[in-house]
């Protein structure tokens, strides 16, 4: 059997499952060995993923393409998981709380399914077309991804702190108990919403550098681009409301899986029911 990248990704989907039902049980079930199971799984993923992205790269050149992995939807699901764990890996080193990776790692492990199984996303390694055939094609994909997948985490961070919430006197006790304090929710949210927007900002500005490049203009009102300025403007009214207005906790939770709900949009929505500038992008 000849190794290819999409096996090694294939694997990698299972193995992100795997990873989530782990952390999942850890939760409910509190074994604390099986949170370290989870951990070491969750880090074979990440360099099952890495080697399948590099050989990917490599089968590029072979193919006579040689173009960096990140040119259509499937590549791009491909990395989105891939930072996504990065950044969780982080946190959990930093947090040293293995029940987050239940309300992330699905967020990995869903692109990853999707990227390998739906029959709307093709896998093969196409010529790039001439729009993308751009350094700025990197800096672009790389930036905004960054800034999805810190979002996708803050995300399922306001998700536990919305549960917990919910919990009352209870929250100390049981399930809700074994999840991060409120206090260290709030930070972490606070914390991967800065990191994700700032990194978006970028994406956007040499998004806006590159089209400027490729179509002539640094602006086009293109579908893709208006949302990923709605999506910009979400994440800054809940940073100017922390700041400015001193909003944290549930407000914040709340604004985090809202932005989140625009990246779908702007990531999903707008690749299958809008067409634009950024129609490339979609399922080939």
């Amino acid at each position: 059997m000849t190794l290819s990248s999409s096996f090694l990704l294939s694997v990698t989907t299972f193995i992100y499952l795997a990873a989530a039902v782990l952390y999942l049980t850890t939760w409910v079930f509190r074994v604390q060995k099986l949170g370290v199971l989870a951990t070491a799984v969750t880090i074979t993923g990440f360099l099952v993923q890495t080697v399948g992205m590099g050989l990917r790269w490599t089968e590029s050149y072979q193919l006579g393409y040689g173009h960096v992995p990140l040119s259509n939807l499937y590549e791009s699901l491909v990395f989105f998981s891939w930072v996504t764990i990065l950044v969780y890996l982080v946190i959990e080193w930093r947090v040293r709380n293995r029940v987050i990776g239940a309300f992330s790692t699905p967020f990995a492990t869903f692109a990853m399914a999707y990227a390998s199984f739906s029959p709307d996303v093709h896998d093969e390694i196409q010529p790039l077309i001439p729009a993308l055939q751009s350094n700025w094609l990197i800096a672009h994909v790389i930036t905004c991804f960054l800034g999805y997948a810190s979002f996708a985490v803050a995300c399922g961070l306001g998700i536990m702190y919305l549960i917990k919430s919910k919990g009352g006197e209870e929250a100390s006790s049981g399930l809700l108990g074994v999840l991060p304090s409120k206090r260290v929710m709030d930070s972490l949210m606070h914390q991967t919403i800065v990191f994700g927007f700032l990194w978006l900002s970028i994406g956007i500005i040499t998004g806006a550098i590159w089209a400027n490049e490729a179509w002539g203009t640094y602006w086009s009102w293109d579908p893709k681009e208006t949302w990923s300025l709605i999506t910009w403007f979400v994440y800054a009214i809940a940073l100017h409301a922390r700041f400015i207005k001193g909003w944290t906790g549930r407000k914040i939770a709340i604004l985090a899986i809202i932005g989140f709900i625009s990246v779908i949009f702007t990531y999903f929505g707008v690749n299958f029911l809008l067409s634009g500038l950024h129609s490339y992008g979609s399922t080939k």
